[in-house]
């Protein structure tokens, strides 16, 4: 066992960033342009460089509301 599997078996994962699935983004898109979006997993985000938005991903879920993404900047 290591420092970070409990003694029931499961493993913590909650300091590890949370993964996307590569078939949900091949298929989503920004809502504004409608343009592919890059995953950005150290910050975890989906960017849209077309918008200059990132939407941020809580739980492993993309929240594509444009009013909850950040603007990017140059």
């Amino acid at each position: 066992m290591t420092d970070k599997e409990p003694k029931n078996g499961n493993i913590d994962r909650s300091s590890e960033p949370s993964r996307i699935d590569p078939r949900l983004l091949e298929i989503l898109v920004c809502p504004l342009t409608k343009t592919t979006l890059e995953y950005d997993a150290a910050r975890q985000e989906l960017i849209s460089r077309a918008a200059r938005l990132a939407y941020p991903i809580r739980d492993g879920i993309p929240i594509m509301l444009p009013e909850e993404a950040r603007p990017l900047e140059d």
